[in-house]
């Protein structure tokens, strides 16, 4: 089975020369769920992540160069999700490639994914447009003192069971690391719900308790989403995280309860 420690994550590699669709490197999402109690055949949610590549670029077929942006939405359940930095790696082995046209580039990058995935991906050029406003009541003007930087604290989540509510919470405190290299990830979260009313304060407790967390982007709001429906016991819930881009490529992950609709795509200022 591949694990990160097994990839060129943390590790110098060489520039592509060539176009090589094996520098995408799987990761199956099996044992991160089953470590916080999702049967990986019995999934609680359903979601996507999809990736914002900025940095994009190809040969025509006289050899003039391209450049695109493009996102790529990679199903919740397919079997394995993409280490970011061999997709960075493949993305830059498209430099020095000749293809016939536009239309060629996004099948061969479509047909590629999905082989490495396991499952179906979409993939279009261009980036969801910039959020105008920030989305939700924020909780990050709470006054509350903080003490405790991780593992994650679920049991910081409460809910008041009488008071049923609708509404979107919303932080851009959400930090961790990358479970190889030890660098910082940096996010904004919304979480939208429909439940016994989540106490506010713990609930940024919570969320800053992940600062000193060392897990991939797609596995700390699985877990996310896991806790709060463990512990505030919503019912619908929606998850969203909006990743800041590195070395080209942001990552926004949502995880829900089926039936919730999909949050329209947007981008962060931050991104």
């Amino acid at each position: 089975m591949n694990t990160p420690h097994d990839s060129l994550l943390g590790k110098e590699a060489a520039y592509p020369s060539q176009f090589d669709p094996s520098l995408l490197f799987p990761i199956a999402r099996a044992a991160a769920r089953e470590s916080i109690g999702i049967a990986p055949d019995a999934l609680p949610f359903i979601g996507h992540d999809r990736w914002h590549a900025y940095e994009l670029s190809w040969l025509d077929a006289r050899g003039k160069p391209r450049v695109a942006t493009a996102t790529f939405t990679v199903p919740c359940d397919s079997p394995h999700l993409i280490e970011s930095k061999s997709l960075k790696l493949y993305l830059n082995s498209l430099n020095a490639t000749r293809f016939n046209s536009d239309t060629a580039v996004l099948d061969r990058i479509t047909l590629d994914l999905s082989v490495r995935t396991g499952a179906d991906v979409a993939v279009a050029f261009g980036l969801p447009p910039l959020a105008e406003l920030e989305e939700g009541e924020s909780l990050d003007t709470l006054d509350i003192e903080i003490d405790h930087y991780g593992p994650p604290q679920a049991d910081y989540l409460v809910a008041d069971r009488q008071t049923i509510v609708t509404e979107v919470l919303s932080s851009q405190l959400l930090k961790s690391n990358c479970p190889v290299t030890g660098q910082p990830d940096w996010a904004s979260v919304i979480i939208r719900y429909h439940g016994p009313r989540i106490d506010r304060g713990e609930l940024l407790r919570y969320l800053i308790s992940f600062r000193d967390h060392a897990e991939f982007h797609e596995q700390c709001v699985e877990r996310l989403f896991h806790d709060l429906m463990a512990h505030c016991q919503p019912l619908a819930l929606s998850v969203e995280a909006r990743y800041t881009r590195r070395g080209g490529l942001d990552i926004n992950p949502w995880r829900a309860t089926p039936g919730f609709q999909a949050p329209t795509a947007r981008r962060d200022l931050r991104q």
